[in-house]
């Protein structure tokens, strides 16, 4: 069978709440997330008759970025085996990934990949799964995971496992012009939240607070700049100074909403008809260098 593609999106958080700490060791959060129309596609050739008895040995990945491992520690052969494994399938397949979402970005990159996967994989296999047991199997690979299966923007809550769609306002967040820049450095998401609980609980948006803001927004007819908020940039941006020296500058010059997405590093900012992108990314390059990757890109 020839190799199929299935579209990866990044997402951005345009609302993003840590709440709290649970017992588990991972933290609550209330968060608006909305899918881009930029981001990785995935090549799928399937194997129907893999003949190999254990899922590892079925599944195989390449990759046009060298820098990304290719081994089994990486989510689309996770999800695979987590795919075959629950499933019964026997078959298997050959992966090929292009790689356009910036690793350490906050972006949702692998999150997404994973998804692309078990998408795939569901179609491939004669849909097995529901789209609720796709849900489940999605949280079991990560906790940003599951808001993958969704078109378009969405509500997260819990540790991010729970997902609500967003029908009335989302019409105002589709087709909004993002811009999408990142510097040459990465956060590593699991520091960002250690530093979050070890200044608990001054870094925390209690979730009460969070519900009202976001409600408060649905409730009315504010455009997407005033949903706007994330409260792990204070704990990002003591460390990475780079990142508010910009936004900061985007925001006095062009008068911008830009914002950190996620853990970061990578930002995005909402363009208005009028914004000037050129002038803008010639900024964002000064401020960080001629390798920053930048693109414009849309909300889905």
């Amino acid at each position: 069978m020839s190799a199929s593609p299935t579209f990866s999106p990044a997402k951005i958080n345009l609302f993003l709440a840590i709440t709290g700490r649970r017992a588990d060791g991972f933290h609550d959060l209330v968060s608006v997330v909305a899918p881009l129309e930029f981001g990785d596609t995935l090549w799928v050739e399937p194997k129907p008759e893999a003949g190999h008895p254990k899922p590892e040995g079925r599944f195989t990945l390449e990759c046009d970025d060298p820098a990304l491992p290719t081994d089994a520690s990486n989510l689309v052969l996770r999800a695979a085996r987590a795919f075959a494994g629950a499933s019964g399938w026997r078959g298997g397949a050959h992966f090929r990934l292009e790689k356009r979402i910036p690793p350490g970005a906050g972006l949702g990159g692998g999150s997404s990949n994973a998804v692309a996967v078990l998408r795939a994989l569901n179609q491939i296999a004669g849909g097995p799964f529901d789209a609720a047991q796709l849900a489940g199997l999605a949280a079991g690979l990560g906790s940003d995971c599951p808001l993958f299966l969704h078109a378009g923007p969405v509500v997260l809550r819990g540790r991010g496992e729970q997902v609500a769609p967003l029908p009335a306002a989302a019409a105002r967040l589709r087709g909004r012009r993002v811009l999408l820049f990142k510097p040459g450095i990465g956060v590593s998401t699991p520091w960002a939240y250690a530093r979050m609980a070890a200044g608990a609980p001054r870094h925390y948006l209690p979730a009460a607070g969070a519900e009202a803001r976001l409600a408060a927004w649905l409730d009315g007819g504010a455009r997407a700049e005033s949903l706007l908020f994330n409260n792990m940039e204070e704990v990002v941006f003591a460390k990475f100074l780079a990142l508010p020296v910009l936004l900061d500058a985007l925001r006095g010059e062009f008068d911008l909403a830009a914002r950190m997405s996620g853990s970061g590093s990578a930002c995005f900012a909402l363009l208005q008809e009028a914004t000037p992108v050129p002038a803008v990314i010639a900024r964002i390059r000064e401020f960080w260098g001629p390798a920053a990757f930048v693109t414009e890109t849309k909300i889905s």
